[in-house]
């Protein structure tokens, strides 16, 4: 199945910031999100607590009018940053007693919220998680169920 290009998009922002070390989950314009959205901090205006999951007026009104942000309903975008902070470690949403990791930005930490940033980027397009690379080591009568193919 193909990927869509906000999710294509989306994928190759993270990548860059994780590997640029410009990705911090508790700077709202260097989150999941804050990437996603081209380093702006304008997405932490739909709600007003970071983590939540609940719109404020301003994200009811954007997520009502059906506008997107680098593709990404304000619903979504609130979904995604929830997901990458608990899969950081964090608590959400976060306030001053969340709990949080001892090293945001341990590679580690970022590794794992990325990983579960992919898996839900990839659910809300309907596709396989890109990085699940488990059916290669399904096997049938000691063979492999499935080729490993490089596109």
């Amino acid at each position: 199945m193909k990927s869509s290009e906000r999710l294509e998009q989306a994928i190759k922002k993270l990548y860059v910031a994780f590997h640029n070390d410009t990705l911090h989950p508790e700077c709202c314009k260097s989150c999941a999100v804050g990437n996603i959205c081209d380093t702006s901090e304008s997405w932490k205006y739909l709600t007003d607590t970071h983590g939540s999951l609940e719109l404020n007026y301003i994200g009811t009104v954007h997520q009502r009018f059906g506008r997107k942000m680098n593709g990404y309903a304000p619903k979504e975008l609130l979904q995604i940053e929830a997901v990458f902070l608990e899969g950081c470690g964090y608590s959400v949403p976060l306030i001053r007693n969340s709990k949080r990791p001892e090293n945001p930005t341990d590679k580690e930490v970022l590794f794992n919220g990325l990983s579960a940033t992919v898996a839900f980027l990839c659910q809300l397009d309907g596709i396989s998680n890109v990085m699940d690379y488990s059916k290669l080591f399904e096997f049938e009568n000691n063979k492999p169920k499935h080729e490993l193919t490089f596109a």
